[in-house]
């Protein structure tokens, strides 16, 4: 079975959901407010465990009620956490207004994500076991750099999602394997706003990249190679949170198959689809039958 180790952020998201969303300095109704088990981490961990693969966490959880939900919660879709830390004080949280097009705005408040900064004893012993390792930047960079030097002094694929996007360190980039930007961020680190003009500069850094365009799907694109472009579903958005997670966490899966990339692009592609018609992030992700039946 695939082993993907994922080293990212644990948040508990506070979601409102309103018709439209507020203006700055303007006050709306909301229809209804949930808690969800969310991070960026955790979403790739919980999109990947239910695309199929066996999935190990490392990252860190706060003392508090959330605390222990989040590691319930990923417990419960079957992620490894043993190497999930439990630090003293709050869990790291997102704020997340979403309205009725499914389009959302969120506010990150890192708390227990804050404080790894280092991998801790056992992180690269479990990071040498993996098929792939997945990275965001919810995390202090130290402990990102660190993970992608790890995997890659063990032959680990490293999957590197730039989100929040932010300048992106030479070492990190060196010892990334594959850059899943979506288009937003993909102009971020390059100045571009073309998709295909972004990903020619990025691989002046690395040798693959995937951009993600939203509804109009997926950009592939490596060095020496054509780009390719993999359309996704048609479907009616209900809440795009974690959808590009969601298809994180699948494409790891299907390319640790060896799906050909062309195949993992759709199927991953599939999988974020089913997730935006469903509330919630980790709530919303599809199991390895809906995916393979959609």
């Amino acid at each position: 079975m695939t082993h993907i180790v994922v080293l990212g952020s644990t948040n508990m998201d506070l979601v409102a959901y309103v018709s439209r969303a507020p203006k700055l300095g303007e006050t709306v109704t909301g229809r209804e407010f949930r808690t969800v088990p969310g991070g960026k981490g955790a979403n790739q961990a919980v999109a990947a465990a239910r695309a199929g693969a066996e999935v190990s966490m490392i990252g860190a959880v706060g003392s508090d009620e959330f605390g222990t939900r989040l590691r319930a919660g990923l417990t419960g879709a079957g992620v490894d956490t043993d190497l999930l830390r439990t630090v003293d004080g709050p869990s790291g949280t997102a704020h997340i207004v979403v309205d009725d097009e499914g389009s959302n705005a969120i506010v990150v408040v890192p708390g227990a994500n804050g404080t790894v900064t280092s991998l801790a004893p056992g992180d690269e012993t479990l990071i040498a076991t993996g098929t792939a390792l997945l990275l965001q930047l919810e995390l202090p960079l130290s402990a990102v750099v660190a993970g992608a030097e790890a995997a890659r002094r063990h032959g680990v694929r490293t999957i590197l999602t730039p989100a929040p996007a932010q300048p992106l360190p030479p070492e990190l980039l060196a010892a990334t394997d594959l850059l899943v930007p979506n288009e937003h961020e993909a102009a971020t680190l390059t100045g571009h706003a073309d998709p295909h003009s972004a990903a020619e500069a990025l691989l002046r850094h690395v040798p693959e990249v995937v951009i993600t365009l939203g509804a109009a799907g997926s950009l592939y694109a490596a060095r020496g190679a054509d780009p390719v472009t993999v359309p996704a579903p048609r479907v009616r958005a209900v809440d795009t949170t974690a959808a590009g997670d969601t298809f994180v966490g699948a494409l790891a899966v299907a390319l640790g198959e060896g799906t050909p990339v062309p195949d993992a692009l759709a199927w991953a592609s599939s999988a974020a689809a089913l997730s935006v018609q469903r509330p919630g992030a980790s709530s919303s992700m599809p199991y390895r039958t809906e995916i393979d039946t959609a």
